[in-house]
């Protein structure tokens, strides 16, 4: 634990039995107790319709952590947990019932972390719920869940209803992303090592690929990602902020403001994809039945609830233009999709190729250095490189080596933590700087809308794609036009 203390906390989970609270929001607290991050003063207090007393929240949290905790309970770290657990029982919709919160919460004491765990149509009803009843104070935050809209008119307006009762430094956006160790470790990368800082820009990368391949499919959620889709479900929030991070100038400092602006500076300067281009830029699949480990899967229009007419993409991959000095001519090419071969999110810095070779005798044509930073499912960095072969040959004669920087090995002694339990621990101690600003989200969803105006304005279905498979072979060809090629 960190030897500077910060102020405790009343942290309020809205939707406190909800699925997100029971997988996610609970585990992750369990180990930052156990880790002992969590101020001895700080207090969690669920909150949901159901008629349940502060024992029966604390039995149901119990067994959320035995069933999705992967580790057995420690009694002593449970015995300190349970006892900052404590619920109450309010119907966000009924504005009169907020008051209640005026009885759990300290303001003198504990700053007041308000977690919406729950549906984007309830914001509005907990904001002039707490406006109402007169239990925020000042200093008290908010935090909340993606998706921010589905939109950029949503988006707005969702976040007008939030600007009604919280300021802008109050709000904490959530990208779970932002919260790894390997994307974090990419300002560590570029800006504290001069070897990257000074070959990170058009002279010396050829191109930049991000994937972020899922082997689940829609898991009882058809409803909801028919809807969405996979543009709005994952490239809009996670890939494009992994592009930020890859592609942002030098924040000046390591404070929010900073990097946000940086941030939000790759963002405008991302080439519009317009219906003039769609074609050659993007593509859109749709996963067919398949194999899954040796076992077969339904396709998605074969899941349970599903429109057999529909046109929603469980795949994309998309060849992204960033229109300024340091990227000019560099393609960022961007992939993601549904029941694929395998579960992998990564990011490949393809560096150019040395213009002479003197190395015939093993290459042909000398391979290009690569860095790969790998995201899940194990976290690390691999660098590619050519090293001699060991011998006495007259023929000096090369290999693809990789100098491989895996976290779990190289950190033995430190423990890796999730994306959620350092973003929740931030929310908590007030520092803004993993999440996302209301800018950087406006104008993520303003080149993403024209994206999806242009496909709907097609008519056209999605390229089908077998389960099991690493997606569309026109994603091959997008890149494969250009001279390239997925790495793996």
């Amino acid at each position: 634990m960190s030897s500077k203390t910060y102020n405790p906390c009343d942290l309020v989970i809205y939707g406190a039995l909800g699925d997100l609270s029971r997988r996610k929001l609970l585990t992750c607290l369990y180990r930052l107790e156990l880790s002992n991050f969590i101020e001895p003063e700080t207090c969690i207090i669920g909150i949901d319709r159901m008629e349940l007393d502060s024992p029966g929240f604390i039995e149901i949290a119990h067994k959320s952590l035995q069933e999705f905790l992967n580790t057995e309970l420690d009694e002593a770290v449970w015995k300190r947990f349970s006892s900052r657990l404590s619920y109450l029982q309010i119907d966000l919709t009924q504005m009169e019932q907020y008051a209640q919160l005026q009885d759990f919460v300290d303001h003198s004491k504990r700053v007041m972390v308000n977690y919406f765990a729950v549906s984007p149509v309830l914001f509005k009803n907990i904001c002039q719920g707490l406006d109402q009843s007169g239990v925020l104070s000042n200093t008290s935050r908010m935090v909340m869940e993606k998706p921010i809209g589905h939109d950029l008119k949503s988006s707005r307006e969702i976040n007008d209803e939030v600007a009604k009762v919280f300021q802008e430094d109050q709000v904490f956006r959530i990208d779970h992303y932002l919260g790894k160790e390997t994307v974090l470790n990419l300002l560590a990368l570029r800006f504290a090592n001069s070897i990257f800082t000074t070959n990170w820009d058009h002279n010396t990368i050829d191109h930049v690929q991000i994937t972020v391949a899922e082997e689940v499919g829609i898991e009882g959620r058809w409803e909801y990602f028919d809807h969405t889709g996979q543009l709005r479900d994952m490239l809009q929030n996670h890939l494009l902020q992994i592009l930020t991070f890859v592609a942002m100038e030098p924040p000046a400092t390591l404070e929010a403001q900073s990097i946000h602006s940086e941030k939000i500076k790759v963002l405008k300067a991302l080439r519009p994809i317009t219906a003039k281009n769609v074609k050659e830029k993007t593509v859109r699949g749709q996963y067919t039945a398949g194999y899954m480990k040796g076992k077969p899967v339904p396709g998605y229009l074969e899941e349970e609830g599903a429109n057999t007419k529909s046109i929603t993409e469980s795949f994309v991959a998309l060849r992204v233009d960033i229109d300024n000095w340091r990227w000019a001519g560099v393609p960022f090419y961007l992939r993601t999709g549904k029941r694929m071969s395998g579960k992998r999110t990564e990011i490949v810095i393809n560096f150019k190729r040395l213009p002479h070779n003197i190395f015939r005798d093993s290459y042909r044509e000398l391979p290009p250095n690569k860095l790969i930073i790998h995201l899940q499912p194990n976290e690390g960095v691999e660098i590619q490189v050519l090293n001699k072969i060991p011998g006495i040959d007259e023929n000096i004669k090369l290999q693809k080596t990789k100098l491989d920087l895996s976290f779990s090995e190289t950190f033995k002694n430190s423990r890796i933590f999730g994306g959620y339990e350092k973003l929740v621990l931030e929310a908590m101690r007030g520092n803004p700087t993993l999440f996302l600003s209301r800018e950087e989200i406006e104008q993520a969803w303003t080149w993403i809308d024209s994206i999806q105006n242009a496909w709907t304005h097609l008519l056209e279905s999605p390229i089908s794609y077998p389960a099991g498979t690493w997606g569309p072979i026109a994603s091959d060809s997008l890149l494969a036009q250009d001279g390239r090629a997925w790495e793996g």
